[in-house]
């Protein structure tokens, strides 16, 4: 029997018992979409960790007070870092672009009868070229508003959207809390940076957000959220992170444990990066796990079937049938079997990963070549792997003990 004619007799077997060849496949289908989803679902997710941190600034680094290990949240940070430091750090490290002390927090915000809670923060005029920000109107807080404690404010797309309604906020008066402040621009909108708004945000000069709003003063000086600092370029950020850490571990007369942490945009989306290729490969190995049950799965039938099938093997060697061609026969359907499923389940992976790219921020999920082609090729070789025992159990059944039974 050649292989084409053993290929129509195993379709023809396979499509006479359309529901159990439907359950048999539904292992390898599971198996098949939970790999091409998760793989696509993880690069939409590095993708998007990529946009989110680019709009941090280029070669930016962020200096936080306090050590990882003291802290109890992301937003309990204790008051380590001063003005100081960060004029320190501008004057003395010489692979240093740009420094930007900021203090940060929020207050309400109200345009006549209208009011948000949003983020407000303190800069210097190097905060914007620091942080990269674009202006969408007017200008940015300078270094005239700083020294003179002006009460201007720049303003992002969200504070726009929601207390002016289609009015230009240049020149309008918003409240602060309790004061009162001039909008001179409108910041060109950056997105969010994992569930934090960046145009839900008030910019106003550091001086009066530290005399009149925060009153961060320390006898040290005025106390920092943090410093923003660009290095010259991306080959100088590992010198300016050494400079800084030395230079403020000599000014905070550091002995053990430093009271400060300098990172990196870079540094924060490469250990973003491999916690999320972690989680893509655990998911895809759990996936992998569906597609091993599916195998068995198919031996399982394949063994009820050679036992089902025991007339017919014995009739087919009677007449003149090969071991060979009982065993090709069995092998085609196992493998029909497990590359219908595959396919099936790509095409429902895909389905999945198209679903999430349109409907949820991961618009960068993409169904992956590789993932496709090693899902196809990893069910249809369980197809063949788990298919051969059957087959050869098939092949070397008995003609005579076979045909006992008719």
């Amino acid at each position: 029997m050649d292989l084409v004619e053993s290929f129509k007799m195993s379709v023809a077997t396979l499509t006479s018992n359309k529901v159990r060849s439907a359950l048999t496949m539904l292992g390898i289908i599971i198996g098949n979409a939970s790999v091409v989803a998760m793989i696509g679902i993880g690069q939409g997710t590095q993708k998007l960790a990529n946009d989110q941190f680019s709009s941090l600034g280029p070669n930016t680094l962020f200096i936080t007070p306090g050590s990882r290990r003291g802290r109890t949240t992301s937003f309990d940070l204790p008051k380590t870092l001063v003005l100081a430091d960060a004029e320190a750090i501008e004057s003395q490290v010489p692979s240093v672009e740009g420094v930007a002390p900021e203090i940060n927090t929020r207050r309400l915000i109200t345009f006549r009868n209208k009011n948000m809670n949003s983020q407000v923060a303190g800069v210097t005029a190097d905060y914007f070229g620091v942080r990269d920000h674009k202006l969408k109107n007017g200008r940015f807080v300078n270094k005239i508003d700083v020294d003179r404690n002006q009460k201007v404010a720049v303003v992002g797309s969200e504070i726009v959207n929601r207390l002016f309604a289609g009015q230009n906020p240049v020149g309008q008066q918003i409240r602060v809390q309790n004061l009162s402040f001039e909008v001179v621009g409108v910041l060109q909108p950056k997105g969010s940076f994992f569930g934090s708004n960046q145009d839900d945000l008030v910019v106003i000069p550091l001086s009066v957000m530290s005399s009149q709003l925060a009153g961060n003063n320390s006898p040290y000086g005025i106390q920092l959220s943090w410093i923003n600092v660009k290095a010259k370029d991306e080959t100088k950020i590992r010198a300016a992170k050494f400079q800084i850490e030395n230079l403020l571990r000599l000014r905070h007369k550091i002995v053990n444990e430093d009271d400060f942490q300098v990172d990196s945009a870079k540094q924060l989306l490469d250990t973003f990066g491999t916690i999320t290729q972690g989680l893509t490969l655990l998911l895809a190995l759990i996936a992998g796990i569906s597609l091993l049950v599916g195998g068995i799965g198919v031996m399982n039938i394949m063994l009820v079937s050679v036992t089902e099938r025991t007339q017919e093997i014995g009739l087919r060697k009677a007449i003149g049938a090969q071991e060979h061609d009982i065993l090709l026969q069995f092998l085609i359907e196992a493998i029909l079997l497990s590359a219908a499923g595959g396919i099936i389940g790509i095409a429902l992976g895909s389905s999945a990963v198209v679903l999430v790219s349109t409907f949820s921020p991961l618009t960068g999920a993409a169904v992956s070549p590789f993932a496709v082609l090693l899902s196809l090729s990893v069910s249809s070789g369980i197809g063949l792997f788990f298919g051969v025992f059957p087959a050869y159990r098939a092949s070397k059944l008995d003609p005579i003990v076979a045909l006992r039974s008719i």
